[in-house]
């Protein structure tokens, strides 16, 4: 629709998380230096937590997009209510092993089997469990168990936990004392800067094909930063909107008022109240 308009390969800013978008704010930066180095280390567990929107799945894909496969096999595990079985079921299903109609202390067994059959190529195996603060506690614990099925050193399995930020009240309790102990890495991913939003802008503009068509004034991106609380995935939403009213308007440069009736619209519309606009 409007990308033809606009003349860009794709749209832009679309909310499925794609690694080729992936933007490397001074917090994300940081949150891919936390994992890294967690891999290098190659135990424990890293936990990254952040706001809804704020990028996390964004920095896995891109994370995963860079591993080398001769050297990381990963199992990516998008939680919603499990228990501890169907975790360790997910996990089964994310290393691409045959789990159906197996029992738990079975299921074990195939898991350190296929732990020690890759650590034996000289593999690691990455368990990288998204929206972890859906699990209950039963299901976090047994996932602590399961990184006890290591194999040799270093050691076979390292365990990357992504979730929002009331999984740092869970991760805190003392249910939790001996998974606690076990994390390595933790970092808190926030929203971007002012400045960090016009270069998002840009760089998610530019990735689709972007050649200055539309034109962006320079009060553009404090209107954006304001309206949106410097979120990334409501970047997305509103500058989606904006790119599509000036398609309709047959308009070919945005500025602030644009901006600030396309986020009043949406106001309206949705109640979508992420931020201020004057």
């Amino acid at each position: 629709m409007y990308e033809k308009f606009f003349n860009l390969r794709e749209l832009p800013f679309q909310l499925t998380p794609d690694p080729r978008y992936f933007y490397a704010s001074k917090g994300h930066a940081r949150a891919m230096d936390y994992l890294t180095f967690g891999l290098s280390q190659g135990e424990g567990f890293v936990v990254i937590t952040g706001e809804v929107g704020a990028g996390k799945t964004t920095i896995l894909g891109h994370l995963l997009s860079t591993l080398d496969p001769t050297k990381f096999v990963a199992a990516t595990v998008v939680t919603s209510q499990l228990d501890a079985d169907d975790l360790l079921r997910m996990v089964a299903a994310g290393f691409n092993l045959n789990q159906e109609g197996l029992d738990k202390a079975s299921l074990l067994i195939r898991l350190h089997n296929h732990l020690k059959a890759i650590s034996a190529r000289g593999i690691r195996a990455v368990v990288v469990v998204d929206e972890v603060q859906n699990l209950s506690l039963a299901a976090l614990e047994e996932l602590r168990m399961l990184s006890n099925l290591q194999v040799g050193r270093p050691p076979s399995l390292q365990v990357l936990l992504l979730g929002q930020p009331q999984f740092r009240d869970k991760i805190a309790t003392i249910d939790l004392a001996q998974l606690r102990q076990r994390i390595i890495a933790s970092y808190h991913l926030g929203p971007i800067s002012l400045e960090e939003t016009s270069d998002y802008i840009r760089h998610r503009l530019t990735q689709a094909g972007w050649r200055d068509d539309p034109e962006l004034a320079d009060d553009t991106y404090p209107v954006v930063f304001r309206a949106t609380g410097g979120v990334p995935r409501l970047i997305n939403v509103l500058f989606g909107r904006v790119l599509l009213f000036c398609f309709l308007e047959q308009l070919h440069r945005i500025d602030g008022p644009i901006v600030a009736k396309v986020a009043e619209d949406m106001r309206g519309e949705f109640e979508w109240q992420p931020g201020v606009v004057a």
